[in-house]
């Protein structure tokens, strides 16, 4: 498989499993649990595992399918209109709704737009705010989406530096869809160690108590992490 085929396989993989997402998922389950008087950790309060877990499994099957059906359609449609048409060179979003509008029609020009302006209110809380929390959960500040901003200054400007530092790149000569490509392989690279890491916390029982994993997520959390690291040594070897 030539190396730029390797390099799209981590990207996607980046994209799937991406590190934001353990910081934003795991501070959420902090808030929640904050949020509700009565609620405990389940390590000390087992009786409340059962419609937790049920809530998380049912969270993670919507989310990652309907994630993972988009992800489909948008390859797919980028296919079939601008690639069919031996459009390959993209640099901006306005360049990919400009070549959609001769293509297929006014209707998709405007759909395509609001899809972008809807993606961008969609990842801007959750970027700017998982940056947050690993920046708070590292140096131990306050941190909530839930406090006031005097309470939490620290967390807050990392937030506030976090869309300042996005919206300055606009201004830059990078090429924008290729900083989302690279930014993406890097998300896939970084995502090893910190699935090993999971997954070497999830069988503790001095961690997990009574929840560590069973033997067969075990296999299969060690099968994916498997892959992931053969994708991204593969990817090393074939770009040296």
């Amino acid at each position: 498989m030539p190396g730029h085929l390797i390099t799209t396989v981590v990207a996607v993989f980046g994209t799937t499993i991406s590190p934001y997402l353990f910081f934003w998922q795991t501070s959420q389950e902090v808030e929640d649990l904050h949020a509700d008087v009565q609620a405990e950790p389940l390590k000390y309060a087992p009786e409340q595992a059962s419609a937790n877990l049920h809530r998380i499994k049912l969270d993670t099957f919507l989310g990652m399918g309907f994630s993972n059906i988009i992800a489909y359609f948008i390859i797919l449609t980028t296919a079939v209109t601008l690639n069919l048409h031996g459009i390959t060179n993209i640099q901006t979003s306005a360049q990919a709704a400009s070549a959609l509008r001769p293509i297929a029609g006014e209707l998709a020009f405007w759909l395509f737009s609001a899809g972008i302006i809807g993606t961008g209110l969609l990842a801007l809380p959750v970027l700017a705010g998982s940056a947050a929390y690993a920046m708070a959960g590292t140096f131990k500040w306050k941190n909530s989406l839930e406090l006031k901003l005097p309470v939490a200054k620290k967390f807050y400007s990392i937030i506030a530096i976090s869309v300042l530092l996005g919206t300055a790149l606009c201004f830059t000569p990078l090429d924008p869809i290729k900083s989302l490509y690279w930014s993406a392989v890097i998300n896939g690279v970084i995502s090893v160690p910190i699935m090993v890491l999971m997954m070497l916390m999830a069988a503790r029982t001095d961690i997990m108590g009574r929840f560590v994993i069973s033997r067969g997520l075990k296999l299969a959390g060690w099968m994916r992490t498997g892959v992931m690291a053969i994708a991204v040594v593969a990817m090393f070897l074939t770009l040296g």
